[in-house]
Formats: C-alpha cells, sequence, structure tokens
C-alpha cells in the first residue's frame, strides 16, 4: 500500500487473537442476531409466497419472478457492497446493510400491486445480498482458519433456525387467525439494532487477521477489487465458483422455493401443517450446517460435497412416494441435513483469495443467482404444463452437477490425523 493509502484507512495495529475470545464472541452473537433477521427476510418470498400470491391477486409466474427479481437486487448487492465492504470495512457495511434490508421488508407492508412488489423485492434484495460476503469478512477475520468451518455452521445455523423459526410462526399466527403479514414486523429489529455494531464490531480496518494478512492489507485499495478475481491464475477458480453457486441457488429455488405451493396444491397439506413440514426440514439444515462445519475442519472443505449427491437422492423420494405427512417432515428433515452443507462455502471461498479480498470474494456465493433467477421463470411454465413435481425434480440433477463442480476445486484444508 502507499503511504497516503495507509493514512486513509489506517495501518493494522492489532491481532485478532490479542481481542480475547469473550470480545470475538460478543461480535460475533451481535453478527448472528443480525443474520437471523437476515434469514427472515430472505425466505418470505418462499415462505409466505402462496399468501403474497392470493393478497395481491397474482399469477404463478408473477408470484415466482418475485423470487427472481429479489435475486437480481442481491447479485448487484452483492457484488457492489462486497467490494464497498472490502474498501470502508465490513462493520460499517454492516450497519449499511442491516438498515437496508430490515426497512425493505417493513416496506412489504405498503405492498399493494405488482408494480411495488418489484420495487419492494429489489430494494430488500440489494441489501440482503450484501450480508453473507459482509459477515464473513468479519468473522474469517476474527477466527482462525482451524475453527472458521465450525464457525460458518454456527452462521449458517442460525439462518436455518431463522427460517424454521418462520415457519413454524407462520403455522402458529394461521392457527390463531391473524393475518399472516405481521410476520413482516419483524424489520423493526434490525434497523433498531444495526448502530450497535460500532460498539460491539471491531473496526476489521486495523485487525490483522488470525491467520495474517496476504498482500500485507487487510483493506481492498483498487478501484474495483472484483477484477483481482479474475486475475490469470484464479480466473478458471472463480468462473467454476460461480457456476456451482449457481446451480446449487437453481436447484433450491427449483425445490424448495415451490414447496409450499407444492405441498398446498397437490399434497393437500392444510395450512396448519404446511408451516410444520417446512419448519422441521430447517431445524434439520440448522444441524446439519454444524455438522458440516465440524467435517470440513478436520477432513477438508471438499467433502461436504457429498451433501448435495444426498440431496440428489432425497428429492424424489419427497415429491413421489405416497407418504404421510409425519413423513413429509422426516425426508424433509434429512434434506435440509444434506442441504447445508453449503455452510462452509463462506470460509472456504475467503480461503481461495487474499484476505483484503474476503468479502468481494465471499460475494461469489450470489453471482450464482444469475443462473438461479431464471429458475422460477423456467420451472412455473413448465409447472403449469407438466405439474409441480417432475419440474421440481429438476433440482436433483442441479444438485448433482454441483457436487461435481465443487469436487474439481482447490482445497484449502489439510486433512487432519487422529
Amino acid at each position: 500500500m502507499s503511504e497516503s493509502a495507509q493514512e486513509r484507512v489506517g495501518l493494522p495495529h492489532v491481532r485478532a487473537d490479542e481481542l480475547g475470545l469473550p470480545r470475538r464472541a460478543l461480535a460475533l452473537a451481535f453478527l448472528l442476531v443480525a443474520y437471523f433477521f437476515y434469514a427472515w427476510s430472505w425466505n418470505t418470498i418462499d415462505i409466505l409466497r402462496p399468501y403474497i400470491k392470493d393478497s395481491l391477486g397474482l399469477t404463478l409466474t408473477q408470484s415466482g419472478s418475485a423470487y427472481t427479481l429479489q435475486s437480481i437486487g442481491a447479485l448487484v448487492g452483492a457484488v457492489v457492497m462486497g467490494q464497498v465492504a472490502d474498501k470502508i470495512g465490513r462493520r460499517n457495511a454492516l450497519v449499511i446493510s442491516m438498515i437496508g434490508f430490515g426497512s425493505g421488508l417493513l416496506a412489504a407492508l405498503a405492498v399493494t400491486d405488482y408494480a411495488g412488489l418489484v420495487a419492494q423485492r429489489l430494494y430488500l434484495g440489494f441489501f440482503m445480498g450484501s450480508m453473507f460476503p459482509i459477515a464473513v469478512g468479519i468473522y474469517s477475520g476474527l477466527f482462525a482458519r482451524e475453527v472458521r468451518g465450525r464457525i460458518a455452521g454456527v452462521v449458517f445455523c442460525t439462518y436455518n433456525l431463522a427460517v424454521s423459526a418462520l415457519g413454524f410462526v407462520s403455522s402458529a399466527v394461521f392457527r390463531a387467525g391473524l393475518d399472516w403479514q405481521l410476520m413482516l414486523y419483524a424489520g423493526a429489529v434490525p434497523v433498531a439494532l444495526a448502530f450497535l455494531a460500532l460498539a460491539l464490531v471491531p473496526d476489521d480496518r486495523r485487525l490483522v487477521p488470525m491467520d495474517g494478512m496476504v498482500g500485507g492489507q487487510t483493506t481492498a485499495s483498487s478501484t474495483l477489487p472484483v477484477m483481482e478475481l479474475f486475475r490469470p491464475g484464479v480466473r478458471r477458480q472463480t468462473i467454476f465458483l460461480a457456476l456451482m453457486s449457481g446451480l446449487n441457488f437453481f436447484a433450491y429455488q427449483a425445490f424448495t422455493g415451490w414447496a409450499t405451493t407444492f405441498l398446498r396444491t397437490e399434497r393437500g397439506v392444510p395450512d396448519t401443517a404446511v408451516g410444520d413440514i417446512v419448519g422441521w426440514q430447517f431445524i434439520g439444515s440448522a444441524i446439519g450446517a454444524l455438522a458440516w462445519g465440524w467435517l470440513s475442519d478436520h477432513w477438508g472443505r471438499r467433502i461436504a460435497a457429498s451433501g448435495f449427491v444426498g440431496c440428489a437422492a432425497l428429492i424424489p423420494i419427497y415429491l413421489f412416494a405416497p407418504v404421510s405427512v409425519g413423513a413429509l417432515e422426516f425426508i424433509g428433515f434429512l434434506y435440509g441435513i444434506a442441504l447445508s452443507c453449503s455452510a462452509i462455502w463462506g470460509p472456504w471461498m475467503s480461503e481461495l483469495y487474499p484476505s483484503h479480498l474476503r468479502s468481494t470474494a465471499a460475494s461469489i456465493f450470489n453471482w450464482g443467482r444469475v443462473i438461479s433467477m431464471t429458475a422460477p421463470l423456467i420451472t412455473a411454465p413448465l409447472a403449469q404444463a407438466f405439474g409441480l413435481a417432475p419440474v421440481m425434480s429438476l433440482a436433483a440433477v442441479a444438485f448433482l452437477l454441483a457436487a461435481l463442480v465443487w469436487w474439481s476445486l482447490p482445497e484449502t484444508v489439510k486433512r487432519r490425523r487422529p
């Protein structure tokens, strides 16, 4: 870095381990709270889709396109805010993101037509797309590589607990005869808490990561940090990571995105049970995230690719086997465990690139939305022609392809010997 650049961002002068575990744990706890409400906000588009569709009088294609719009916003937000975070500091970017997605969820209360839904989901998606790269950038700087898989598992576990909570709360709301829009008021919490980040999260611009700095800096100095991901030597890796992410998101949206609609319309499951089935899936994901995090810290990041193979095996059973509601809950639970294998992508992606690109590199996770945002637009017309189940089964193929791409990419953690 030049002398002027050093004066702008401040020289790092504290090692992360010198902060002490309680200080770092407190920062992580705050990050988990923010992540919980980010996950709640993101998944309103899936779990509440049939109710949004009915309240606004949307077609199946219009209701499916809301995910595409949200994904477009998330893609732009990930690219823009990932770079902003690497330049102004991830803590500062976290404040912006929390205010943004919290206010975006509250804005859904004012939506009365499809045009309003378009604007609201683009805005909401922009700030939600920034949360993953910002979170990865923060905890990757605070904790050592040997435990980052488990930290990522805890973060992903929090994400899935939030989605599970949204599912269970939706069932409770319907049982009580209340308005489903009550669940949108959760957006007020991240707005109210945002500025606490300045007190509880260390300033990463002045922090030396646990495994040191690559390139002698913690913040990016180039005008467009994202272009560093396409330099010779890492260009193929970046493209394959984006492809793998895209296949994952396409599969997720083709199957999980239509799950509540499938359960209501083709399985005939009552509203009071739909949320429970979804809730158990995300409880499985919460447990699975912890397990995959531990496995990746001990056996390497690529071992988790086997989770996608498990997803591909379970999807046909869920869609076509004549099983009870209880069995659907159990199958969904197992699917959730397998699906959460992608929990370790955050630290893995950040480890594949220099430390000053932590958030920019982690933003690759959201680049895959270029592929996945087409999923509802492709699957909705096909579902109207052939039914949801055959179309949702395309997710199994996408998961298998994602597993193959994953296994072809570099490893960043050496297998530990007993």
